[in-house]
């Protein structure tokens, strides 16, 4: 086994082009140097593409462009054999948001306060300007949001595996409110002219039984939208009817329409230029793609903490280095409930983690 305590470390910083599998490859080389304890840059599911691994969406899941668990597995074989620990690189401090694979970051833009995982960001949902509904102000835009509406850049899609309403910005998903989903839909089924087709009746029957304030709400949004993808046609109907939302120069009704759809969202879209004075979420830094978590609420700290958990009991990890320990906002409260869970990780008996 090897020392409790690091003697010697070597860092590897993983990226797609050099895994948990090349990573394997140079264990017995580090063996040689006298390397007690491999020191692994962030590993779990971070950004498509990203070659520091910090801007971490799912902290459950291991990071597929490094090999997934299984070549995680085969890096674990690999130091066991070797008898080097493994000191992991975790981030509790941030993760990544915008562009459409933070399943937290979107579950906030479509629920707003009342998502689950709203509480697990630092939002001043009521600090918006110039608006009378709250909500979060989105940075994303290259122009002014005026002008990214009438050149058409803002379009609103269809998922028809989800039975899904989101608009789209070039790569940046903006998840629709469920409670707008049956304004949408009779929009659409006019927009196609299909209200007397057996698909059209069956959306508009859809959404006739989902009205008044917020309803759908998150209780009944996943069946709405289950009932939506299984509408025979019903993709074909609504792929030709989003055009009563398709901005663009010379269509000012289209445009006028989805600018009232995207304003009664919980988010507003803004020039990046906007994050120096309307910001209203908390950053890591200044980098508006990485959000602040607020690790001291307990259940956004169990949460990230899962895989990290798992890691420990099953004698995987022999030690953290913490990321910007120094932008949570009680890093001494973060250290004691870390401790609790590594004891409770490792039952009482294991071997302390460094």
């Amino acid at each position: 086994m090897p020392p409790a305590i690091p003697i010697a470390t070597y860092r590897l910083q993983l990226t797609a082009d050099f895994d948990f599998d090349a990573a394997a490859e140079v264990v017995s080389y580090l063996k040689a140097l006298g390397i007690t304890h491999l020191y692994a840059s962030p590993f779990m599911k971070a950004r498509k593409g990203s070659t520091h691994g910090y801007d971490i969406v799912d902290h459950t899941k291991f990071n597929p462009e490094l090999g997934g668990e299984a070549g995680f597995e085969r890096l674990n074989a690999a130091l066991k054999q070797h008898d080097i620990g493994l000191i992991l690189d975790f981030v509790p401090n941030h993760v990544g948001v915008h562009f459409d694979d933070n399943p937290w970051w979107l579950d906030v833009l479509e629920w707003g306060p009342t998502s689950p995982r709203a509480a697990s960001f630092d939002i001043d949902w009521e600090q918006l300007p110039y608006r009378a509904r709250g909500g979060v102000l989105l940075p994303i835009l290259g122009s002014s949001y005026g002008q990214a509406l009438e050149r058409g850049e803002i379009e609103l899609r269809y998922d028809a595996g989800e039975g899904s309403f989101s608009a789209w910005y070039f790569e940046h998903r903006l998840p629709i409110a469920p409670e707008r989903y049956g304004e949408v839909l009779r929009t659409i089924v006019r927009e196609a002219d299909a209200a007397e087709s057996d698909a059209g009746k069956g959306i508009l029957t859809l959404a006739s039984r989902y009205t008044g304030f917020r309803h759908p709400n998150r209780k009944e949004a996943p069946a709405f939208k289950a009932e939506l993808k299984a509408i025979a046609d019903a993709a074909e109907i609504i792929a030709r009817g989003l055009s009563a939302y398709r901005a663009g120069e010379g269509r000012p009704a289209r445009t006028l329409a989805l600018h009232h759809l995207l304003e009664r969202q919980h988010y507003k879209l803004g020039h990046w230029r906007l994050a120096s004075s309307d910001i209203n979420y908390r950053r890591f830094f200044d980098i508006n793609n990485l959000a602040g978590i607020r690790v001291e609420d307990a259940a956004t700290f169990e949460a990230i903490h899962v895989l990290v958990q798992r890691l420990i009991a099953e004698g995987k990890l022999q030690g953290l280095r913490l990321d910007h320990i120094d932008g949570l906002c009680d890093p001494a409260q973060y250290c004691q409930r870390l401790r609790r869970l590594i004891r409770h990780a490792q039952g009482g008996a294991g071997r302390s983690i460094w």
